[in-house]
């Protein structure tokens, strides 16, 4: 196939200005590396660097109360948490710590970095040290299989959860609506009952449901549930292929949704935003149980993501990779990743944040299940589990979800048909991954 010109130029600049990025951030991060290397080891205390990106600050509390627990518990391991993974900004800052040789000791991440992050050589394998770990049944099996690559695992689970729908009982009250949708011809008919134009102008003051405009990564993991339901996914054989007929009826799906006028788009790029949702202007929107609704005072309640052709989900697995670092430190890590997936970590880390146990001891905890009591729309997420599909973890995987957010994002704003709009996303990304793959 003949690269067009015109788009390998393009990719060339980007991948320049990427490194030109790298370079500038790599003084920042040399200079935060010395001070790390530089922390005096007394009484042969192991100092390990974390990095994370926890939000809300909420969760972070939660998560530090727990590394405060740990080290006071563990006195010759001392773990510093460090929030630097806040922005847009977060991968840059990763790759460029890979660049220049400063790595943290320990990541707490996403799955979807582990294609670029083993690529790079820079993160140490888990399977020995997990095969002969003698609590690794305490820990759901299926959410090993999407932290796994090239039949290895890179990373452990640090939190579960999956993706519904959390919609205003007092609206659908209002509606009429006794049943939530089980189907999405059912979810489009609720939309309409919900969408009201209450001084008729013409336009809606409340709408049924809020889909989120952008090509951002917001945008891509809230519709994977629905070309999972189609039927279909986005690669074939670790080959990115989004002009599939499931992926053009998930975004036709939609589309429908805006063209019907049930739903409302987000402002851009702040789909998981929720202020919509809280002020009554929007009934249902597609986020999970670590969301602000479940911590707000407005009535809410949650359902599976409705059926087209089968039941699914998208795994919002959080996960904490150990670092190539020195032995010694490598060995301290391990002591840390057993406490996160123990029921000791587990159970406080739920119940404070709202994310799932990743930790079977846990979830049937006489503590978890006292919170349960008082939760039972956490019923929805934990039912969930067993159906719930994962994004890719391959190298060049945030060149897939980039070209694909912008598809969507076209066919939402009517700019382009959905065929057409995957089309053009898999020819951009034939043209990058055959520049990946040349010499």
């Amino acid at each position: 196939m003949i690269k067009p010109l015109l788009q390998l130029n393009r990719w060339q600049l980007s991948r320049q200005i990427s490194i030109l990025l790298c370079l500038l951030s790599l003084c920042s991060l040399a200079i935060l590396s010395g001070c790390q290397n530089n922390i005096p080891q007394k009484n042969h205390i192991t100092h390990l660097t974390l990095w994370q990106g926890i939000n809300p600050p909420a969760n972070r509390d939660v998560f530090q109360k727990l590394v405060t627990k740990f080290n006071q518990t563990h006195p010759n391991i001392q773990v510093d948490s460090l929030f630097i993974l806040g922005s847009d900004m977060a991968l840059p800052k990763i790759l460029t710590s890979v660049v220049g040789n400063a790595t943290p000791d320990l990541l707490v991440y996403n799955p979807g970095i582990t294609g670029q992050i083993v690529e790079l050589d820079a993160v140490t394998p888990l399977d020995q040290w997990w095969n002969e770990f003698p609590h690794k049944s305490e820990v759901f099996p299926n959410l090993l299989e999407e932290l796994k690559l090239n039949g290895k695992l890179w990373s452990l689970p640090f939190w579960n959860s999956n993706v519904g729908i959390f919609y205003r009982p007092d609206l659908f009250e209002a509606a009429g609506i006794t049943q939530t949708p089980k189907t999405w011809e059912e979810l489009i008919a609720v939309a309409q009952k919900l969408t009201l134009d209450k001084n008729g102008d013409g336009r809606p003051e409340q709408y049924g449901i809020l889909l989120p405009l952008g090509k951002g990564g917001w945008t891509v993991f809230t519709w994977f549930p629905f070309v999972l339901s189609a039927g279909g996914g986005i690669m074939t054989d670790n080959y990115p292929n989004l002009n599939n007929p499931a992926a053009i009826t998930a975004i036709k799906f939609w589309q429908q949704l805006l063209q019907t006028g049930v739903a409302t788009l987000s402002p851009p790029e702040r789909g998981y935003e929720e202020d919509a949702f809280f002020a009554g202007r929007v009934a249902m929107q597609i986020t999970g149980p670590w969301s602000y609704i479940t911590k707000s005072p407005v009535p809410f309640n949650a359902f599976p993501i409705p059926i087209h052709t089968t039941p699914a989900t998208v795994t919002g697995t959080g996960n904490i990779f150990m670092m190539k670092t020195t032995s010694e430190k490598q060995q301290a890590a391990l002591k840390f990743l057993e406490f996160i997936v123990s029921q000791e970590f587990q159970t406080p880390w739920s119940i404070g944040t709202g994310f799932l146990p990743v930790n079977i001891k846990s979830l049937n905890s006489p503590e978890y299940q006292n919170y349960l009591q008082t939760r039972p729309w956490l019923k929805v997420f934990l039912d969930q589990i067993p159906l719930a599909g994962s994004l890719p973890t391959i190298a060049g995987f945030s060149r897939i979800s980039e070209n694909l957010g912008r598809a969507i994002e076209q066919t939402l704003l009517g700019k382009s048909s959905a065929e057409v709009a995957l089309k053009q996303a898999q020819e951009r990304l034939e043209v990058i991954w055959g520049d990946m793959s040349s010499p």
